[in-house]
């Protein structure tokens, strides 16, 4: 995030020469004179911008997301950051990279657009960190392309999972009941032994 401080200080530096500029923040809850230093000025510097700046940076930080505030105003200053230059107030990710892609896949249930129904048995392997293979696969409902988020349900039709899949629809169709050694054979390609891989699983 972007402006016209270099970064995040202690105190207003257009008002105090004692103002020192906050590197990082990694503690997992913000400090008190952190927020005191955004919000204790009238200047433009503390209430309203850099205070909803802070805001934005602690909820994208607690999604697995390191934040920076920096200045504008430096030259090419994104492309510095990206490649490791220690630029601005940065704001260290609370939340592991697995974590932050479980809530990416969760983010797309709304947008499910297919169920996969799977037996005991395959329910029962994911439950203890396995992936989805084709054998475990009873039914497949709805639309979607490979890489689409699916519902993976039971034989009630109950809900156990959420997955980013491998294949689309027709060719899950065609693979059901299926060992992973016919996926090529059956379809004339492959992308991969699972419908589903256990990192783009979520059990609900």
């Amino acid at each position: 995030m972007l402006t016209d401080q270099k970064g995040l200080f202690t105190k207003d530096p257009r008002i105090d020469q004692n103002a020192e500029m906050i590197n990082s923040v990694e503690s997992t809850q913000i400090p008190q004179e952190v927020w005191t230093a955004a919000g204790g000025t009238v200047t433009g510097l503390g209430t309203g911008g850099m205070m909803t700046k802070i805001k934005a940076a602690d909820l994208a930080r607690r999604s697995g997301t390191k934040v920076v505030i920096a200045s504008g105003t430096e030259k090419d200053v994104i492309q510095r950051i990206v490649h490791g230059e220690v630029l601005g107030t940065s704001f260290t990710e609370l939340e592991s990279n697995s974590e932050s892609r479980k809530r990416y896949i969760l983010s797309g249930l709304k947008t499910s657009a297919g169920n996969i129904c799977i037996d005991a048995g395959a329910a029962k392997a994911i439950h203890h960190g396995n992936s989805l293979l084709p054998v475990g696969v009873k039914s497949v409902t709805g639309h979607f392309e490979r890489g689409d988020t699916v519902r993976v349900v039971n034989m009630a039709n109950e809900d156990i999972a959420v997955g980013v899949i491998n294949y689309g629809i027709d060719d899950v169709k065609s693979l059901v009941g299926k060992r992973s050694e016919e996926i090529e054979t059956t379809l004339g390609f492959t992308f991969g032994d699972e419908v589903i891989h256990r990192n783009n699983l979520v059990l609900l």
